[in-house]
């Protein structure tokens, strides 16, 4: 049954005389306790914090003097008492609550600021089972529901970078907050304890194994405000979740203006396409265009990889997203800003590239510190309308695979390789998609589109256009692999793609036609295997 309010008005102003301060992040806070003091603000506090303000010479006064109760069971238990909840929940304009204050001895806060433990922090560093549940806040959570509930008399603050507004607010009002600042600040209080308490199940999930739970919810902390999102009309933020993954999410942004939305997304679709390519086996470069790779190659060197990827589509690479698997060097940052590109993103950077690139003021340099595992699980999530879909990463690798022959005819080594670089590009290429791929370089990519056989023949074209680009004799696809990250539905798909000059394929298989399929491939002399597994990407 629904608690139906008294509907007592809220006042406006209320002046601050007591606040509790109780954090786990000291940033800023005895800069606070002494602009509180200067508005003649009592100060409680507790624990570590407590020592903190002490030890700057500042009048506070310890919580378990005020509640008669001592801290226990190593300060799980210390503000959980009702002389603090009273003091933050109290309406002060209800005489019921006011006797209640009286009866008990209880007296107002009117100022929480409050933190919690490290819980994402020790989550993200991979802190052990018992150290990350010790990490798990309880009295901090409930003290900052209570205060930011009460907020037409409590100031809730829980993050250190609104202290200047709180100090600014109490100096322009004579000591006091106004109700619209206090709003939004309990609004804020809730959306960091919501992020909190999500980062703590999704960790419960991942500990014990929960793919599916009955209740889940995504949560981020606001790293940049957007200029706009997809499109000027739309607004955006970028939040990150505490994964411990590096990426664009954790990367450091070295030189160039701010990353726009499209820029992040295909940013992270460039990092994660090319953590496919082991840097120990070959360097490796992805080039990225609307968030499809429209090139991708390894190469003796990184400069070389680089090159072959900008060749299967020189005219798209414009205003791209280059991404490398190794430290990027001085040669390939000189070969890179010869050609218009958004953002590079490497694992390192040396000196002297970094000093080549910083020539192109507006280009955007991330730095990550290594790739992530593409073996690793992790979450996505898309929204729908009404609802969120969420699932496991697609960390399915190719290497993992047993794959199946099915043609009279079996790969050679070589075409073996070439159907495992196209697969690997495949699954990050947007369905319906068709790789073609020759010496560890794409020859044609065709993406995103609504018939397969419409993919294969873009990926034709698109490898004749690079071969009138290069001066080549002919396109790449002339004795190449080709792969499907579903199956061909029909025979026609596969027959456009050994028209182009494919002679091997590797394809999930299971179509009802696969009969059909094969024996097309057979009666070409084609060499197929399957993966039986599908990388559809939407």
């Amino acid at each position: 049954m629904a608690v139906v309010s008294k509907k007592i008005p809220a006042p406006d102003r209320i002046r601050i005389r007591t606040a509790l301060l109780s954090v786990s992040d000291k940033t800023g806070i005895t800069e606070l306790a002494q602009a509180l003091i200067e508005q003649g603000v009592k100060l409680l506090s507790t624990g570590g914090t407590h020592k903190a303000i002490a030890a700057a010479g500042l009048a506070v006064t310890d919580v378990s003097e005020v509640t008669g109760f001592p801290e226990i069971m190593d300060g799980r238990v210390k503000t959980l008492h009702p002389t603090v909840h009273g003091g933050l929940l109290a309406i002060r304009d209800d005489a019921e609550h006011v006797a209640a204050m009286k009866e008990h001895g209880i007296e107002g806060i009117d100022l929480a600021v409050i933190n919690l433990y490290p819980f994402e922090e020790v989550r993200a560093a991979g802190g052990d089972y018992p150290t990350t549940v010790e990490n798990i806040d309880i009295g901090g959570p409930a003290m900052i529901r209570a205060s930011a509930k009460n907020h037409a008399y409590v100031t809730t603050v829980t993050d250190p970078s609104d202290y200047p507004a709180l100090i600014e607010a109490l100096r322009s009002n004579d000591g006091q907050t106004v109700y619209a600042f206090r709003q939004k600040l309990a609004a804020k209080a809730y959306a960091r304890t919501a992020a909190y308490d999500t980062a703590i199940s999704n960790w419960f999930a991942e500990a014990l194994d929960i793919e599916i739970p009955r209740y889940r919810t995504i949560g981020g902390v606001l790293k940049e405000e957007m200029r706009y999102g997809e499109n000027p009309h739309q607004s955006a933020g970028f939040y990150v979740t505490g994964e411990n993954r590096p990426g664009v999410a954790t990367a450091k942004l070295l030189q160039g203006k701010q990353l726009s939305y499209n820029n992040i997304n295909d940013t992270d679709g460039a990092f994660e396409l090319i953590a496919e390519f082991s840097p120990e086996k070959a360097p490796a470069c992805a080039i990225i265009k609307h968030a499809n790779p429209c090139g991708v190659a390894t190469g003796p060197s990184l400069k070389d990889a680089y090159l072959r990827a900008l060749a299967c589509d020189s005219t798209s690479a414009f205003g791209g997203i280059i991404a490398v698997n190794q430290l990027l060097d001085a040669e390939t940052a000189e070969e890179i800003v010869k050609l218009f590109t958004e953002v590079i993103i490497a694992p390192e950077v040396s000196d002297e590239a970094q000093a080549i690139i910083a020539a192109k003021k507006n280009l955007r340099l991330l730095v990550t510190g290594g790739l992530p595992d593409p073996r690793s699980r992790g979450l996505t999530a898309k929204t729908v309308s009404g609802g969120l879909l969420v699932q496991t990463r697609d960390n399915g690798m190719v290497e993992d695979i047993d794959l199946r022959v099915v043609t009279k005819r079996a790969p050679t080594p070589t075409e073996l390789e070439d159907m495992k670089f196209a697969f690997k590009v495949a699954k990050h290429v947007k369905s319906n998609a068709v790789v073609y791929a020759k010496n560890g370089q794409t020859a044609g990519i065709g993406a995103g589109q609504m018939s397969r056989i419409d993919s294969a023949r873009i990926a034709g074209i698109k490898a004749e256009e690079a071969a009138k680009a290069m001066g080549w004799a002919e396109p790449m696809t002339k004795g190449s692999a080709v792969a499907s990250e579903a199956f061909f539905p029909f025979a026609d798909g596969l027959l456009s793609a050994i028209a182009a000059g494919a002679t091997a394929v590797i394809q999930p298989g299971g179509s009802m036609r696969d009969d059909e399929v094969i024996a097309a491939a057979d009666e070409h002399g084609v060499a197929m295997v399957f993966t039986g597994m599908r990388h559809f990407r939407h």
